[in-house]
């Protein structure tokens, strides 16, 4: 070890010659003396935390629980009854991501500025979307609840296990680098988690740019561009799926459309475009075993420590493997016995803003129809290390809370001023039952009954049993509206406007053992056209899942292998569709020496994303350059500034099947260019885009090296990160890996007699940077390999790869 010791010192070092570089207020007072102190500073987060945890006793546990480690350091854990389990769990989690836990709470409260002074403002963020009052109304309701409520305490006094027995000395290093100290846990911060994520996965709003592109570009316009149905999208539900029911009736939208723009103009805020996720689950006439096989990989922001934590949980009840959100008890991905289960974000869209019109500047009543309402006054203190505590008021109408008054600056570029934030989030809700109840589930029937509890957001729930059943639903709680209903600002004086209701839950859109033998979604439309409710939302485009379909479809006889090959596809479908008709163009035109060979490349490419292959940076180049001059200036208003594009699969329609059309030419030119003429202008640019920024024609422009992916530190911690991965495939690719984001669960699980799984996040389980746990899946993670996951029935078990056995006891410590 004494070499993970050395590197281990100059990293650190390293980081704190960084930090120092940077005045004191704007960081944390930084302890120089206190760090580099030789009892208690930085050397005792060197691989102490590799050991596996001694035998100990522990007040809170009600009997003795085993925990056997395997050789990745994966803890399973066997307890008598469910409050140790979870006791347990909230422990050894603590243990190993106490700060990840700690800081990403911290974030989503809106609690930075006592950490890190200067950070006033994202906190007053934080707070005026309603993180805070989200999570206090979920607590309410999953307090309220037996099984939700025992989870919930049993976890918190565990993680309080772990941080009552910390000495200084032993606090993870970057509470040693930002210099405090970790509180105590509480189950409001589970809940906090759960909030974050619901942001992260549904607080994406188009409303400010698409009533700005509605207004410079025209109804008719505006329809053709950007709501007419996508023209090669497979919906997650297949097309001509029966829906047996009778629809509630759709509100009525009002006689007097409102459309106008509020104060604040400014582009649009969302989360990453590239979040997003595959699922699937096949039947077993299509495996070799005769047994389902279910797939799940989300795709979310890559970071270390790692979004999750690998564990197996067993009590008299349960007995679930899979990966958990370091802040919450139960599993949220994985498996049993009996069945298995993932999820893809649904895309659906649950939150709009509707402008306030106040009587008074004070914000204290609102309009509302005829009526004047008082406006619930939300108190939120916001304590500043170093510093005056600051008071914020935040005003709360029928619509939600007022994020923004009309005079002031939003922390976020796109939140319209003066408006108020609906999101389904803020609503009572009990997400945790639903994964409380999957790891419990046995059959179809416990996981339609689990989803019952699920709001936001909402999800891709894909579902497969040992005894052959295969389920897709599109689940969460998705307001009724009329077409066009919340695409732009609403009129928050007119109560027509009011979410008028919920699509009920049995009425959404759902498949259970389909004819084509395989349920599928990678965040696509939910629906064909015919469904009866009207469902916008962020969808992805037509490419990831129209490739999994094609090769399920395709695909007989499969084995688990055949199912880890898909989840590591690297097929560019958009290439492979768009590019022969584009070359074809090309050809003709007159190419210089170096275009030509960048000609030559995309004719000679097999359309895959590999990391060694060349073809890609150019082709992702190309394609980015040809959209914006197709785009930029349709889109572009001398009144409104720029507008929205259209979506990519609109551009794709006009190269195959409308190279005459008026978009290809370039307004502010007296010529008329045409198809041909954007390509050739775009393609030089391309090549000179890439010689500019990666020299001439080299290794440098392979995919690998010229885009790659870096997996930062949670908190951009210079050294604490993974970067220049060579990597694979890209965000509209099946291996959804770009440069911050991609596959962040692998995961594969045969059913059957034995349940069998595989499964790989890019991290590791420790979150000690110190340790050679902190990291070691990311290499093989890059490689597109699997670690079989191991499964254990019983305490007494034995396997080569268990390392290690902790035996953690009931009662007063000695």
């Amino acid at each position: 070890m004494t070499w993970i010791k050395l590197l281990f010192s100059t990293l650190v070092t390293v980081t704190l010659f960084y930090l120092l570089q940077f005045p004191q207020q704007n960081l944390a007072p930084f302890p120089v003396g206190k760090f580099m102190n030789p009892f208690s500073g930085f050397w005792h987060n060197d691989t102490g935390s590799d050991e596996i945890l001694s035998n100990r006793t522990l007040p809170g546990l009600k009997n003795s629980v085993i925990v056997q480690w395997d050789d990745r350091r994966v803890p399973h854990v066997f307890a008598q009854n469910d409050h140790d389990l979870y006791f347990t769990q909230g422990y050894l989690t603590a243990r190993d991501r106490l700060w990840q836990m700690d800081f990403i709470t911290r974030a989503a409260a809106g609690r930075i500025a006592e950490v890190v002074p200067g950070s006033v403002e994202y906190d007053r963020y934080r707070r005026r979307i309603g993180m805070v009052y989200a999570a206090e109304n979920a607590l309410k309701m999953m307090l309220a609840d037996s099984l939700s409520r025992a989870a919930l305490e049993a976890y918190t006094l565990g993680v309080n296990a772990w941080v009552d027995a910390l000495g200084g000395k032993d606090y993870p290093l970057e509470f040693k680098i930002l210099n405090y100290q970790p509180e105590p846990w509480t189950p409001l911060k589970s809940a906090l988690l759960l909030k974050y994520m619901a942001w992260e996965l549904s607080g994406f709003s188009e409303e400010l740019m698409m009533t700005r592109t509605r207004l410079a570009l025209g109804d008719s316009l505006t329809e053709a561009l950007f709501f007419r149905p996508p023209l090669r999208m497979e919906p997650v539900i297949p097309a001509g799926t029966p829906w047996p029911f009778q629809p509630l009736p759709v509100p009525k939208k009002p006689a007097a459309d409102f459309f106008q723009l509020p104060l604040n103009a400014a582009l649009p805020f969302e989360p990453d475009p590239a979040n997003g996720s595959n699922n699937w689950a096949v039947a077993g006439s299509k495996t070799r075993s005769g047994y389902p096989i279910l797939c799940s990989d989300p795709h979310l922001g890559l970071r270390l420590p790692s979004i999750w934590y690998e564990m197996q949980l067993v009590s008299p009840n349960v007995n679930t493997y899979g990966v958990t959100l370091p802040g919450t008890p139960t599993i949220i991905i994985g498996f049993n016995r009996e069945v298995a289960w993932g999820q893809t974000n649904a895309g659906t869209d649950v939150l709009d803003w509707y402008e306030v019109e106040f009587r008074e500047d004070n914000q204290w009543e609102y309009r509302y129809g005829d009526a004047w309402l008082p406006a619930q006054q939300r108190i939120e203190r916001i304590a500043v290390r170093g510093g005056a505590t600051v008071i914020d008021t935040i005003p709360i109408t029928q619509h939600g809370l007022v994020v923004y008054r009309k005079h002031e600056k939003a922390f976020k570029e796109g939140i319209p001023t003066g408006t108020a934030l609906r999101w389904a989030a803020h609503d009572p809700s009990n997400e945790l039952r639903t994964f409380l109840l999957l790891n419990r589930a046995r059959n179809y029937d416990d996981f339609v009954e689990a989803l019952s509890y699920y709001d936001c957001p909402g999800q891709n729930f894909v579902f497969a049993a040992a005894d052959g059943d295969i389920a897709m639903h599109h689940n969460g709680k998705f307001p009724l509206r009329w077409p066009r209903q919340g695409r732009f600002i609403s009129d928050g004086r007119d109560p027509a406007y009011q979410w008028q209701g919920w699509i009920p839950r049995e009425q959404l859109p759902q498949t259970h053992n389909p004819a084509r033998e395989f349920v599928a979604s990678a965040n696509q439309n939910p629906a064909a056209a015919d469904y009866p409710y009207y469902m916008a939302g962020k969808y992805a485009s037509f490419e990831r899942g129209a490739r999994i379909n094609e090769r399920l479809t395709a695909l007989s006889d499969i084995t688990p292998e055949d199912m880890m090959q898909l989840q590591n596809d690297n097929l560019n479908l958009h290439a492979r569709t768009a590019l022969p008709r584009m070359l074809a163009a090309l050809e003709k035109q007159d190419l210089s020496l170096f275009e030509s060979r960048n000609l030559q490349v995309l004719q000679e490419w097999n359309y895959m994303n590999h990391r060694d292959s060349i073809a890609p940076i150019i082709w992702d180049r190309w394609w980015d350059n040809f959209q914006r001059l197709v785009w930029e200036d349709e889109c572009y208003s001398e009144q409104y500034g720029r507008l929205l594009f259209p979506r990519r699969d609109v551009t794709v329609d006009l190269v195959l099947n409308d190279s005459a059309s008026s978009f290809f030419d370039i307004r502010s030119t007296d010529d008329r260019e045409t198809f041909s003429d954007l390509l050739l202008l775009s393609f030089q640019k391309t090549d000179q885009d890439l010689t500019q920024t990666y020299g001439t024609f080299s290794e440098d422009w392979r995919w690998g090296k010229s885009r790659g992916t870096d997996i930062p530190h949670m908190a951009k911690i210079p050294g604490l990160g993974r970067r220049g991965l060579d990597t694979s495939g890209d965000s509209m690719i099946v291996n959804a890996t770009k440069k911050r984001h991609g596959p962040s669960w692998r995961m594969v699980v045969a059913l059957g007699p034995e349940v069998k799984a595989w499964g790989i996040y890019p991290g590791g389980q420790s979150g000690n940077p110190g340790s050679k746990y902190y990291d070691d899946f990311v290499d093989s993670w890059v490689d597109g390999k699997y670690y079989e996951l191991l499964y254990l029935k019983s305490p007494g078990d034995s396997h080569p790869r268990l390392v290690g056995k902790s035996i953690l006891q009931g009662g007063a410590q000695p």
